[in-house]
């Protein structure tokens, strides 16, 4: 891993762990399954930025129980099915639902 990646790593889950009180007032889920997703979307957002062949700012990444939503846009069907495979690669990850969208 580099260094760039470490830091996107540690400044994602940052942000995240603040946010945790959200879900589960909310009653979506534990705090340990919360961080859990969090941890699993700063990992495909980190594996997004390393890979020069997915836009890693033009896709979204939400995860929900193990579950990873990609959403947004792609130049190309191997973008959208690059971002689908490196999402799959993540520990954790029980699913992977690809709503990305190729932009022609």
């Amino acid at each position: 891993m580099t260094i760039r990646h470490n830091f996107a790593i540690v400044l994602t889950t940052l942000a995240l762990l603040a946010t945790t009180g959200c879900a589960v007032t909310r009653g979506q889920e534990s705090v340990g399954a919360y961080v859990d997703d969090a941890a699993i979307t700063t990992a495909v957002k980190a594996r997004f930025v390393d890979n020069t062949n997915v836009a890693a700012s033009a896709i979204s990444v939400e995860t929900m129980k193990g579950t990873v939503m990609l959403s947004g846009f792609a130049k190309s069907s191997t973008e959208k099915s690059t971002a689908e495979a490196l999402a799959w690669k993540v520990n954790g990850v029980k699913a992977v639902k690809n709503e990305i969208t190729v932009r022609p």
